[in-house]
């Protein structure tokens, strides 16, 4: 220790161009480094989900479940496998085994499942992907008196407007009933045709679904084909056919039933201010900024609310860059007022030349800090900022009583290098020792998984 504290002490010319390289450093990671509000965490889970469209639960169960279960069951490092059918998808989640690399299970997983060429010809390819817990920004709120459809239209046009924004990746509605055709026949018209609900729903089902349907070989190559049979809306119904008569006429949904558009009966309800509302969630995704985030929400607000429709109205419900932003100016103010009183104390009860230069390492030691941050794929958020919060009260402490001690020597005659080199080794062993008993203090959050 001692020799290299004494060689940058003689060595003024590499001692300041390494801080002067740490100093912009940490400047420039400052401008470029990931913000968030909490740090993204892995779920230590793979998701396969496949689309198997017109499917019962025990079609997709036989068909796609039990199949991709059947090979990758052989797989080293699966903990657990757990598995969902439903009416037109299933999905397949494991969970991997502690300390396991996730990225090479990921890669023998589709490897496996790219391997199965018994899955039925109406299922889609399988999508498979790590989760990853989602970091939310804003939460929006549509809200008024009127009807839910307009205030699911007003929801549905705002989150996609956003999603076409710069720097903005993904928003979802949350709290939102499905919409639903509603189809409505009267027991008397089902006898004059001869008919039962269960055959009219037969007919709708038949004539609604969105299927594969082959390939084609041609002398450019090979064409899929696909059936485009669903239907959106109650007017693409009216010309189902129920009935075909033996001249060709043909008796339709819309001539046998009422149609009308509407949501789920769900006991599902959302509001705010007192009245019905739909909550838009926008999410930061990959190395989006937080605090960029939220400006281009506001921003895009701020622009749409003199044009919303009569009684709907938008607010902030939840920002979390808020919270963010908040501890950044804390950082920045206990920053700013320990270095000045750093250098009023020192500067007041030793000499200005030396309060100068112990204060300077202050930031200089912040820089050196955040320069390492993107190497160890540390983001600045909550839990890094407390840390810096922390750590600045740490490093004034020892700054004030290396610097104390250096001017001590002075005082005892030394000269300003030999002090700055006797003052420093001299306390240097106790300054360490209080920061690594910190960081064992700290250490079990290392081990927290």
């Amino acid at each position: 220790m001692k020799g290299a504290i004494a060689w940058f002490a003689d060595n003024h010319v590499a001692a300041n161009l390494l801080m002067f390289f740490l100093l912009i450093a940490g400047i420039i990671t400052a401008f470029s480094i990931k913000l968030e509000v909490f740090p993204e965490t892995t779920l230590d889970k793979i998701n396969i989900s496949v689309a198997y469209p017109g499917a019962s639960p025990e079609e997709v169960e036989e068909g796609v479940v039990r199949r991709i279960e059947e090979n990758i069951a052989g797989l080293t490092g699966i903990e657990r496998i757990d598995s969902k059918a439903r009416e037109g998808s299933g999905s397949v989640t494991i969970e991997i085994m502690k300390d396991w690399d996730l990225k090479k299970l990921l890669d023998e997983v589709k490897a496996e499942v790219d391997r199965i060429t018994t899955l039925p010809d109406e299922a889609e390819k399988p999508v498979i992907r790590e989760l990853t817990r989602q970091s939310q920004v804003v939460s929006i709120s549509v809200y008024g008196d009127v009807s839910e459809a307009s205030i699911k239209h007003v929801a549905e046009t705002i989150k996609d407007e956003l999603t076409n924004l710069p720097g903005i990746t993904l928003a979802e509605i949350a709290v939102s009933r499905d919409n639903e055709i509603h189809i409505e026949i009267s027991e008397n018209t089902l006898r004059k045709y001869g008919l039962t609900l269960g055959m009219v729903a037969a007919a709708v089902e038949k004539n609604s679904l969105d299927l594969p349907a082959g390939s084609v070989k041609t002398t450019t190559g090979e064409v899929l084909i696909r059936t485009k049979g669903r239907r959106y809306y109650a007017p693409d119904y009216h010309d189902i056919p129920i009935i075909t008569h033996p001249d060709g006429t043909n008796v339709t949904l819309g001539d046998i039933a009422d149609l009308k558009e509407g949501f789920a009966d769900v006991d599902l309800y959302a509001g705010f201010d007192g009245k019905p509302a739909l909550i838009i969630n926008v999410y930061r995704v990959a190395d989006q900024n937080a605090l960029k985030v939220a400006d281009a929400v506001k921003t895009y607000l701020a622009q749409i609310k003199p044009g919303l429709p009569n009684g709907i109205s938008i607010g902030i419900y939840n920002d979390w860059s808020k919270i963010l932003k908040s501890r950044i100016e804390l950082l920045t103010k206990n920053m700013f007022w320990g270095l000045l009183l750093v250098s009023l104390i020192l500067g007041f009860f030793l000499n200005l030349r030396l309060a100068f230069w112990v204060t300077l390492g202050i930031p200089i030691s912040f820089a050196a800090g955040l320069m390492l941050l993107p190497y160890n794929d540390v983001s600045l958020n909550m839990i890094s900022l407390f840390a810096f919060i922390m750590v600045l009260g740490i490093v004034v402490d020892d700054a004030i009583i290396v610097g104390e001690n250096v001017f001590r020597k002075q005082e005892e005659g030394l000269s300003p290098l030999a002090a700055a080199v006797e003052g420093t080794i001299e306390v240097g062993r106790p300054v360490i020792f209080s920061v690594l008993t910190t960081m064992v203090a700290f250490g079990p959050l290392l081990m927290a998984g």
